[in-house]
């Protein structure tokens, strides 16, 4: 089975008959020559250590959960859904305090899944907890979704970049929001092209966006952009199951992403020798960790 484009899968779907979680999960066992079983298993051991993230990173008793620029900030999201005053609502707040959670844990050396990116960990968890607690889906329904996920991220991956570093911030965050978008249509059951079209637009609207760390490290700005990830996800998801298409298909959106990832400078792919990490602020704080470690 080769799969390197949309174009390819909807060619599985149309002439199988196959959904995405199937061609998704057939794909994975003809790769891994392994049963179905097992490899549903070990997506599902996948979703466990997303969900214990998102756990740990809420978890306001937790000691060593930190950064060298950052400090808690997930739970605050989480807490504003009880006060009456959040204003995204409660599945778009949970989503972003989720997502920020599993980054939380990240920049704290903890234990998280790369999707597709530790930089982009927590669009997609944050994305799926959110949607699953609010319409009551099964651990074994968000799995399906994951590979979803997976055969979306695998063709931006072959297509394009995954990489802060050799495409910008838009080929972490960009992807894993695309993936998160698609994941969500699946499970309201929305059609293939549907998840193809809230994955293209999820990547048009993070298209050109910069990976430009901080002190290099993976806490300003990438944090708060899995917030924005998951939230874009939602609202693509959103758009599509209400009869909006994306206008471009997304082997199209693909190829302009790494289009437009290939014309980045270096100084906007990953280097910290740009944008907001080259900010007075930044510099600072950049200062005061070298310091602090010498």
């Amino acid at each position: 089975m080769i799969l390197k484009t949309a174009a390819d899968v909807l060619h599985q779907h149309e002439k199988n008959g196959l959904n995405l979680y199937e061609i998704g999960i057939k794909y994975e066992r003809k790769q891994s020559d392994m049963d179905h079983d097992t490899v549903f298993d070990l997506m599902l051991q996948q979703w466990h250590v997303m969900k214990e993230a998102i756990n740990q990173g809420l978890d306001e008793s937790n000691p060593n959960i930190k950064g060298k620029i950052l400090q808690r900030e997930a739970y605050k999201l989480k807490a504003n859904i009880g006060t009456g005053k959040s204003i995204c609502g409660e599945t778009t707040t949970k989503a972003m305090a989720y997502a920020l959670s599993t980054m939380e844990v990240n920049i704290s050396m903890g234990r998280i899944v790369a999707a597709p990116t530790a930089g982009a960990s927590g669009v997609l968890p944050g994305t799926l907890k959110a949607i699953q607690e609010a319409y009551d889906f099964t651990d074994d329904q968000i799995v399906e979704a994951l590979f979803v996920a997976g055969v979306v991220g695998m063709i931006i991956a072959k297509q394009a970049s995954i990489s802060g570093a050799k495409g910008g911030c838009q080929a972490e965050i960009g992807t894993a929001a695309a993936m998160a978008a698609a994941s969500v249509v699946f499970l309201m059951e929305g059609t293939i092209h549907q998840a193809f079209d809230a994955a293209a637009i999820a990547i048009n609207n993070l298209m050109g966006l910069i990976c430009d760390p901080v002190a290099g490290l993976v806490e300003v700005p990438c944090h708060k952009r899995n917030a924005i990830g998951a939230s874009n996800a939602l609202i693509c998801a959103e758009m599509v199951m209400a009869g909006m298409p994306s206008i471009i298909p997304f082997d199209e959106v693909v190829l302009a992403m790494k289009q437009v990832g290939d014309l980045l400078p270096a100084c906007h792919r990953e280097t910290a020798t740009g944008g907001i990490a080259i900010t007075k602020t930044a510099k600072k704080y950049e200062k005061d960790i070298m310091t602090y470690h010498v």
